[in-house]
C-alpha cells in the first residue's frame, strides 16, 4: 500500500472541516475521491501534500508513519498535487516552470537555461506528451498546462500524483488526453488520487472509489459495485429520488430579443425569451457561446444587429448599460470573473447595487450585512457569516454569492455561462432550483452548459451553436444525439435566423 489515512481530523477556528478522514491509495491505481463541496476532500488533501498539518488521526506512506509540515517535504518523499487553478508562472517556459526552484547553474551560480530545456526535453519525450520545452506557459491551452503541472510532478520523481478537479475546464478531446495520461502513469506504478464532480467521467478512469460527506468517510470500495444513484446517495446522505427535477411553467411577454447579432466570429444570430423560460444553449467547445454571452453583456460591443430587454433596444456598449438594462451574467470563470475573492460575502452581494446600502457615497454596513444575510438565507449559502472572505468558501457556495448579487440587483435577465463547473451533485441541485425560482418569479433564463443531460433535464426549449451560428432549435427533452447533430461544425451552415 502506498499511502494510508487513519481517522484524520482538522479544525479552521472552531468549524470541523475533517472528523474522520481515511483512504488507502496502492501503486498503479487510480482512486476517486468523491464529496460535495465542503465535504472535507481538498483539505484531506492538502494535508496529504503538506500544505496543512492535521490535529489528528494517522498517516503511513510504504507503512510507515509520516507527518509533513510543508509541501516539500511531501515533495521529498513522492507526492505531487496538481491544482484545479494552475499554480504556474505564465510569464516563463514550460521548462522553466518544470524545473523551476531547482534549476541547474553553472559553476558561477547562473541558470543554465540549455539543461533546463534538454531535461525538460526528456520528461516530456518519455511520457509521450505534445509539448514545446521553450513555448511560453500563457500560450497553452488548459490542457497544456495540466500538462506541465503533471512534468513538473514526475520530474520530482513523484510516486503519488493528486489530481484535483483536472478536466474542469477542458474539452471531451483534451479530457481524453489526460485520461490516457493517467491510465500511462498507473502502468508504470505510480498511485493516482483523482478528485472530480463529473459523474459520466468516474468509469473512464477509476478503479476504486472513497466518498467524504461532512468531513467523515462514508464509504470505500470498487467503483465497479456502485450504480450512479448509489454514488449519489452517499454523497449527499438521501434517496435519489429527491434529486432535482424541473417542471416548466407558462412562459410570458418576450424579455430578450436578439436579431441578425454579429460580433467577431459570431454571424446574424437572432432569438428570443421570454418570462418563466430557461432557454438551454449547447454546443462544442469554441462554438461561440461564451462569446455570446460576453456581447449580450456589453463586455463586447455588437458589430451590428439589436438587442431588446422587455422591448426597448438596449444593444450595450458596456457592462454598465446591459447591467442598467436588467442584464446580469453568472460568468463561467467565478472566481478571475464573478467575485472579489478577498473581501466579505457581503460586499460581493451588494456590490452591484451599493446605493441601496449607502448614504453621500458612505456604506451603511449594518444595512449591507442585514440585506446579505437576508440573500445568504434565501440562497443557503453555507458560511460562518456574511462577512467571511468569498474566497474561502467552496466553489458552490461561492457560485450562490454571484446568483445572489444579480438577484439582489433585480436583474430580469440572466445569462448562466456554465453554472455548474466545480460544484458538486447537491450544489447543482440547489442552483438548479434557483434558475427555477427567477424563472418562475418573471425572469427570463439562458442557460449555457456543457454538460448535456443538464440542459435536458433543465431548459424548456435548447438553442444549439456551431461555428459562431445559431444551427437550430429543439425541445427541453430532446436527446443528446439531437444536440451533437446539430452541434458538429457541418450543420453550421444551416439558418442564420430562427
Amino acid at each position: 500500500m502506498l499511502l494510508s489515512l487513519r481517522g484524520i481530523q482538522k479544525s479552521f477556528g472552531g468549524v470541523q472541516a475533517l472528523r474522520d478522514g481515511n483512504l488507502d491509495v496502492a501503486e498503479g491505481e487510480v482512486h476517486l475521491l468523491m464529496g460535495e463541496n465542503g465535504a472535507g476532500k481538498s483539505t484531506l488533501m492538502k494535508i496529504v501534500a503538506g500544505m496543512y498539518t492535521r490535529d489528528g488521526g494517522e498517516m503511513l506512506w510504504r507503512g510507515q508513519p509520516v507527518s509533513f509540515t510543508k509541501p516539500s517535504e511531501a515533495s521529498a518523499i513522492g507526492v505531487a498535487m496538481v491544482h484545479q487553478e494552475s499554480l504556474l508562472a505564465p510569464h516563463l517556459s514550460v521548462a522553466e516552470n518544470i524545473f523551476l526552484g531547482r534549476e541547474s547553474t553553472s559553476a558561477v551560480g547562473w541558470v543554465d537555461r540549455r539543461a533546463i530545456v534538454a531535461k525538460a526535453t526528456k520528461v516530456i519525450a518519455d511520457h509521450g506528451f505534445r509539448l514545446d520545452p521553450q513555448m511560453r506557459v500563457s500560450k497553452l491551452s488548459p490542457a497544456g498546462k495540466q500538462l506541465v503541472e503533471i512534468c513538473r510532478a514526475l520530474a520530482q520523481g513523484s510516486s503519488l500524483l493528486i489530481f484535483d478537479e483536472p478536466t474542469s475546464s477542458l474539452s471531451n478531446a483534451e479530457t481524453a488526453e489526460v485520461f490516457r495520461i493517467v491510465r500511462q502513469l498507473c502502468e508504470r506504478k505510480l498511485g493516482v488520487i483523482y478528485i472530480t464532480h463529473r459523474l459520466e467521467e468516474l468509469r473512464s478512469i477509476g478503479d476504486r472509489v472513497t466518498v467524504l460527506r461532512d468531513g467523515a468517510t462514508v464509504h470505500t470500495g470498487p467503483l465497479k459495485e456502485l450504480t450512479r444513484d448509489q454514488l449519489i446517495q452517499h454523497m449527499v446522505g438521501r434517496s435519489v429520488n429527491a434529486i432535482y427535477q424541473r417542471e416548466a411553467s407558462p412562459a410570458g411577454e418576450v424579455l430578450l430579443r436578439v436579431q441578425d447579432l454579429s460580433h467577431g466570429f459570431l454571424k446574424n444570430i437572432s432569438f428570443e425569451i421570454r418570462a418563466g423560460e430557461i432557454v438551454g444553449l449547447a454546443g462544442l467547445m469554441g462554438a461561440g457561446r461564451t462569446e455570446l454571452c460576453r456581447v449580450l453583456f456589453g463586455l463586447d460591443p455588437a458589430e451590428s444587429g439589436t438587442i431588446e430587454i422587455g422591448g426597448q433596444s438596449v444593444t450595450p456598449r458596456n457592462p454598465r448599460q446591459a447591467v442598467g438594462s436588467g442584464v446580469a451574467l453568472i460568468p463561467e470563470d467565478r472566481q478571475i470573473n464573478g467575485l472579489a475573492l478577498k473581501l466579505p460575502i457581503a460586499f460581493n452581494i451588494t456590490m452591484p447595487d451599493l446605493g441601496r446600502v449607502s448614504s453621500y457615497g458612505v456604506v451603511n454596513h449594518p444595512a449591507e450585512n442585514t440585506l446579505a444575510e437576508d440573500y445568504r438565507q434565501r440562497l443557503r449559502i453555507k458560511c460562518q457569516s456574511a462577512r467571511q472572505l468569498a474566497g474561502r468558501l467552496s466553489g458552490g457556495n461561492q457560485q450562490k454569492i454571484v446568483i445572489a448579487k444579480w438577484v439582489a440587483r433585480g436583474a430580469r435577465v440572466f445569462l448562466f455561462d456554465e453554472p455548474t463547473r466545480g460544484i458538486d451533485v447537491a450544489a447543482k441541485q440547489e442552483v438548479f432550483e434557483e434558475m427555477d425560482r427567477l424563472a418562475k418569479s418573471g425572469a427570463a433564463v439562458l442557460m449555457v452548459s456543457s454538460e448535456l443531460p443538464e440542459l435536458v433535464q433543465v431548459a424548456d426549449r435548447i438553442l444549439v451553436m456551431a461555428q459562431g451560428r445559431l444551427t437550430g432549435e429543439l425541445p427541453g427533452k430532446t436527446s443528446q444525439e439531437e444536440i451533437m447533430r446539430l452541434a458538429t461544425p457541418a450543420s453550421a451552415v444551416l439558418t442564420e435566423t430562427l
